[in-house]
């Protein structure tokens, strides 16, 4: 059983364990809610809250997801009231003595981290912003000062937005939750960037991706299971072409859930994998489901909620669903949940899951064949405004009174002024203006025969507080022009006929010159004899022929030399 209490005005859930006792505060906040020009400020905060704390004899820890920062611990019940009571008086009085040392932590991390397979999802179904925005780096950091941090402590980590869970048989007496009063955030507005779904994107990852947007229920939930136990079944054990194949369910806090599913694929076995992965999403949609996978994923599910630990289990998700005003059932109404799902429910979900799939697939291959649409890259709307050629004559840049449009073949790039999520703002003039659907159109000065007061035309149109200064780059990091590839036009193109007028041209001025040269010496060192005429005649004759042979070169090679 799972009590309900309350500890300093933080709703607190208190669940018996036979184990160590561990606790868990939680805030309604974290990546979604933030802007892509704050974007780092939860972490950073998070961060800040467990800085003085150094190191601890017993587990801490402190997470930021994407709606939801969570400080974590587990101990005695005397650990777990200092660490507790700590991070709330560090909450409530930041040491942003430290603040330039945790953002170069942040940085840090950020950079060492792995990148998987599943990390610009959010991008292209979001955009930049709310959901979207933990596929980009923490850019915010740099400008992030000490008020700001106050301000959005100041909203985000109050009581009221808070829920205290602990795993033990009571609240730990010396626990004090210094937090000020605030108001509970609903869960944050996803958006979307995809005009239409099913979609796909090509990822330099190896691994085929599907990803969805469905209705929270337990349907949807044992759903996610029975698919992971078909995509083994399918690519792992009876085609052997995938390694990894698994599936997540992740309730949203809005009524809906993200659910994933995604297989691994050797380079040679791609094309296999995708072909095999869309293969068990359309034998499920059309309602090819094992009963035998339903009943060996409630019985599993079942064998959860009989354990002893179960409400202690329960805690964490328990307490989202207290932030997020989602119900919260009895282990009996689990049950019950679970026993009326049937396969025509996993068959509606299937639909569900097909409806608004985006899928990522590996780079060389499409899924348009299986009606999947190819999610945009390019912009639809061209601006008007004044046109500044590339240096490189493959491009040009057009700047305009509502936004830029870089102007490529085929592909054109726009953002206006009133969409643009950020601007990237670097000391050398270059500029990145990235719109709220994610497309991002990078100017880079050196390229383009920009006007002087191009760049300031710019930043005078993108409010201030969208525009995000950048270090400065080192000199050969700056992209510099190429030379432009001049392509061969018609009048520059040589006519089959030149190459072999020119040879026999030059053969025959060879052979005939040859026998001038040999009659002039003949004819100069021979005596001509009393009444014998001398053969002038035709060497004048061979020096006329070698002349007229001669002349079908020079005009070739002078016409080469014009092009």
């Amino acid at each position: 059983m799972i009590q309900h209490l309350d500890v300093d005005g933080v709703p607190t859930l208190l669940a018996a364990t036979g184990g160590p006792m561990r606790a868990g505060l939680t805030f309604r906040v974290g990546t979604a809610d933030e802007t892509l020009v704050r974007s780092g400020i939860t972490h950073l905060i998070e961060h800040l809250a467990l800085a003085p704390l150094g190191l601890a004899d017993y587990h801490v820890n402190g997470a930021t997801a994407q709606a939801f920062t969570t400080f974590h611990t587990q101990g005695s019940e005397a650990d777990i009231a200092a660490f507790l009571t700590a991070v709330c008086g560090n909450l409530s009085d930041l040491p942003v003595a430290r603040l330039d040392v945790e953002k170069e932590i942040l940085r840090t991390e950020w950079s060492s981290r792995g990148a998987a397979a599943v990390d610009s999802i959010p991008l292209w179904r979001h955009g930049a912003r709310d959901y979207g925005l933990i596929s980009y780096p923490e850019w915010g950091l740099g400008a992030l000062t000490a008020d700001d941090l106050r301000e959005w402590t100041a909203r985000w980590f109050t009581r009221e937005n808070a829920v205290l869970w602990i795993a033990g048989d009571r609240v730990p007496a010396e626990l004090r939750l210094a937090l000020p009063a605030g108001t509970r955030q609903p869960a944050p507005t996803a958006s979307s960037a995809l005009p239409r779904t099913p979609a796909y994107f090509v990822s330099g990852s190896r691994a085929v991706v599907l990803d969805s947007v469905v209705r929270r229920r337990a349907a949807a939930s044992v759903f996610s299971a029975v698919l992971e136990r078909e995509l083994y079944r399918s690519l792992r054990q009876e085609a052997g072409l995938s390694y990894t194949t698994t599936t997540g369910y992740e309730p949203r806090g809005d009524g809906y859930a993200m659910l994933r599913a995604l297989a691994d694929a050797l380079p040679e076995k791609q094309d296999a994998v995708l072909g095999g992965f869309i293969d068990v999403l359309a034998k499920m949609r059309v309602g090819r489901i094992e009963q035998a996978d339903l009943d060996a994923t409630i019985a599993k599910r079942e064998d959860f909620l009989g354990i002893a630990e179960v409400d202690a289990a329960r805690l964490p998700s328990y307490a989202l669903n207290v932030l997020t005003g989602e119900p919260n059932l009895s282990v009996d109404e689990h049950r019950a949940e679970l026993k009326a799902v049937d396969l025509a429910d996993l068959h509606e979900v299937a639909g569900e899951m097909i409806a608004s799939a985006l899928l990522m697939v590996p780079g060389g291959l499409t899924a348009d064949w299986a009606g999947f649409a190819a999610a945009p890259t390019h912009s639809a709307e061209i601006l008007q405004g004044t046109t500044y050629s590339s240096k490189e004559g493959n491009a040009a840049l057009r700047v305009g009174v509502d936004g830029v449009t870089l102007l490529q073949t085929g592909d054109p790039l726009t953002v206006r002024y009133d969409d643009c999520a950020a601007m990237l703002v670097w000391p050398d003039g270059a500029r990145q203006l990235i719109g709220s659907d994610a497309i991002a159109l990078h100017i880079e000065p050196t390229l383009f025969n920009l006007h002087p007061g191009a760049i300031p035309a710019i930043d005078a149109k993108v409010p201030g507080d969208r525009q995000i200064p950048m270090p400065a780059r080192a000199p050969d990091s700056i992209s510099q022009p190429q030379a432009p590839v001049r392509q061969p036009t018609a009048s520059a193109t040589s006519t089959w006929w030149e190459l072999p007028a020119m040879v026999l041209s030059g053969m025959g001025v060879l052979v005939v010159g040859a026998l001038s040269v040999l009659l002039t010496l003949a004819m100069l060192l021979t005596e001509t004899k009393p009444g014998e005429e001398p053969l002038w005649g035709g060497v004048v004759v061979l020096w006329l022929l070698t002349v007229i042979l001669t002349l079908p070169i020079v005009k070739l090679r002078r016409r080469r030399r014009s092009r």
